[in-house]
Formats: structure tokens, C-alpha cells, sequence
């Protein structure tokens, strides 16, 4: 494919942040297609071909750090590794929120309705949930991390089953956070009047705790990816499977510990600043 020339893990790694810029690109392809050829489905269609446009660097990226856990053996250092690959997948997964909201933001309210319309569903139901008495219960916390681990588990299992299907839960979730920062901005814009002030407001309002649960969500699905392309390539044999196996544990662990920090941020420090 084209895009497999023009992006690939080893280029990503060396540079990072340019999988920002990749990532607004590829979104925002998506979105205009979706919006000229499927209009009343877009709003799913657009994430359906976001994901497309990534599928080949995500599955390539699960390889590559797959074929990492065959040639090392220190842990400490493949974890640094992989370090590389989710630093350059967040950058994407940012590039993702940013083009969401910006469209969300300057389309027209009427194309806004049609683009978002599923993702607004789902905001709406996720408020209700957490509305009333549940704002003062301790047990927010709790509802808040057991939903961000029913997630982290979707994009585990997705990786391991479908190889890079990871991909699928994460731009879902990007296109949902975009659309509440879009939201958020829009009814800021009254107060402050600009889009200046208003974006990057919604950007610091959901990244404070969204930075912590994306990596997590990264971390589930790098693990679940490795462990799918070691059945494929039949490496999950002897000194290689425990290897294996206990490089995908401790990224999953390790993914849990970033999804209670984003949890505790969440309710305990985002609501302070907004």
C-alpha cells in the first residue's frame, strides 16, 4: 500500500512527532470522504475508514515490537522500547482527537448533528450515568475506573484476536473525546468568544486524565498484539513464550497503574481546574 511507504514504525520511532500531523491527516481524509460519499452514516463511517488508513502502521508496529521480544532479553529494556512505539501511537492518537474536534467545531451545525451523531449518543448516555448523587459518591471513582478497564480489556483482547483491531476501540474513542472537546469548546466560545481560547481549553479539560488512560489503552494493545503475531509466527515455544508472556504481563499491568492515575486525576483534579 502507499501509505505503508510513506509511514512505517522505524521512521515513526525517529521521528514521533510526526505521527501527529499523520494522524490529523488520515482522520480528516476519512472524515471529508465519509461526508461526501456515506453522509448519513458518517459518523461511523469516518471512524471505519480511519482505521482502515492505520490498520497497515498498527499491524506493522505489532510486529516490529514482537520481533523486539526475540532479540532481548533484558526487560527493563524492551520496556524503553516500546516506549518508542507508544510515543509515536499517542502523537497519532492526538493528531485523531484534533482533527475530530476542529471539524466538530467549524462545520455547520446541521453537517456537525450528522458527523457526531453517534458519538453525541454516547456522550449523552455517558452524563447520565455519572449525573446527580453519583457526582458526590465516593464509588465515582470506582464506576470510572471499572469503565476505563472495561475499555483497556476491549482493546487487549481486540489486538490479540484481530491483530491490530486495537486500533478500532482506540479511534472510536478518539472520535468520542473530540466530539465532547468540540462541545466543550462550542459552549465556551460564549465566554471567551474565540476558537483560540476555546480549543485548547477542551484540550487541557480532557488530556489532564485522557493522556494516562490513551497510554493504557496503547499499552493493553501492544501487549495483546504481541502475543497475537508470537501465535502467527509460532514463537510461543520454550524460552521465547516465557519471555513473551511476561513482557505482555507487565505491559498490562503497567497499563492498569496509568488507568488508576487517570481516574484519580479525573475526579479528584480535573474538576478543580474546570
Amino acid at each position: 500500500m502507499v501509505l505503508e511507504s510513506l509511514v512505517n514504525p522505524i521512521k515513526a520511532e525517529k521521528n514521533p512527532l510526526s505521527m501527529f500531523i499523520y494522524g490529523f491527516i488520515f482522520a480528516s481524509i476519512s472524515i471529508i470522504l465519509a461526508l461526501l460519499i456515506f453522509k448519513e452514516e458518517a459518523s461511523m463511517v469516518s471512524v471505519f475508514l480511519t482505521v482502515m488508513i492505520t490498520t497497515p502502521l498498527m499491524y506493522s508496529t505489532m510486529r516490529f515490537e514482537e520481533s523486539k521480544d526475540m532479540k532481548m532479553r533484558d526487560e527493563r529494556a524492551l520496556l524503553r522500547h516500546h516506549w518508542k512505539a507508544l510515543k509515536f501511537l499517542i502523537f497519532l492518537f492526538f493528531g485523531f482527537i484534533v482533527a475530530y474536534s476542529l471539524w466538530f467545531v467549524f462545520l455547520p451545525p446541521s453537517t456537525t448533528q450528522i458527523l457526531f451523531h453517534t458519538q453525541l449518543n454516547t456522550i449523552s448516555s455517558i452524563n447520565s450515568k455519572i449525573s446527580g448523587n453519583l457526582l458526590v459518591n465516593s464509588g465515582i471513582l470506582l464506576r470510572i475506573f471499572i469503565n476505563n478497564f472495561k475499555v483497556m480489556l476491549f482493546c487487549l483482547f481486540f489486538s490479540l484476536f484481530f491483530g491490530a483491531g486495537a486500533i478500532f476501540i482506540l479511534t472510536w474513542n478518539a472520535s468520542v473525546i473530540g466530539a465532547a472537546m468540540g462541545s466543550f469548546a462550542t459552549e465556551r466560545l460564549g465566554l471567551f468568544g474565540s476558537h483560540l481560547i476555546g480549543i485548547p481549553l477542551s484540550l487541557m479539560r480532557y488530556m489532564t486524565h485522557g493522556v494516562f488512560e490513551i497510554l493504557a489503552y496503547f499499552m493493553a494493545g501492544l501487549a495483546g498484539g504481541i502475543i497475537s503475531v508470537a501465535i502467527i509466527n509460532n514463537d510461543l515455544m520454550g524460552e521465547n513464550k516465557k519471555r513473551i508472556l511476561r513482557d505482555s504481563v507487565d505491559l498490562i499491568l503497567l497499563s492498569i497503574v496509568f488507568l488508576i492515575v487517570g481516574s484519580i486525576i479525573e475526579v479528584f483534579v480535573t474538576p478543580l481546574f474546570f
